[in-house]
């Protein structure tokens, strides 16, 4: 179980892996922060990594939807007060790289303040904080490893932010 936020020296580890780089990433990840009107990350910017509830081999619905609950229960306990969740789920709608960044506008010129994204564990999230989520992305109907969906959503929280000021690094 995930709950996803990225800052400093966890931004500089994930833009070394994936740009080979941390060069100008780093700062405009956390200029993309104050950009936002507070934290767009989960406390102040930091990944919170909740651990995902052990289940046997072939578990069955209600216990796997009692784990996802009692998981739903520490990420609630986690999040800033007021905080606006992004659920990344297969149910979620996919969206381009241009409105993704125009969500994130549209959240910030309602007077967000807190902006926090999911990614669950295995079996995924619990309906009920599924359903309490501002937005629902899904980044594709494939499944991916966690540490590659981190990488992903910073390269396109950080190409919404280059579309949002304009500058040509999405073509």
């Amino acid at each position: 179980m995930k709950v996803q936020a990225l800052q400093g020296d966890t931004v500089d580890l994930l833009c070394q892996r994936h740009y080979g780089t941390t060069q100008g990433v780093t700062e405009i990840v956390l200029a993309a922060n104050k950009a936002l009107a507070g934290q767009i990350f989960l406390d102040a910017g930091q990944v919170v990594e909740l651990p995902e509830e052990r289940l046997p081999s072939n578990p069955s619905q209600a216990r796997i939807d009692a784990a996802l609950e009692k998981e739903a229960a520490a990420i609630r306990a986690k999040l800033a007060p007021g905080a606006s969740l992004v659920a990344l789920c297969v149910e979620g709608r996919m969206r381009s790289s241009e409105e993704l960044s125009g969500l994130l506008s549209d959240w910030s010129s309602r007077g967000g303040s807190s902006l926090s994204f999911l990614i669950g564990g295995s079996y995924g999230l619990a309906p009920s904080l599924k359903a309490q989520a501002w937005a629902k992305l899904s980044m594709s109907p494939m499944t991916f490893p966690h540490h590659l969906a981190r990488v992903m959503l910073l390269e396109q929280l950080y190409r919404s932010f280059k579309i949002d000021e304009g500058s040509s690094y999405h073509k």
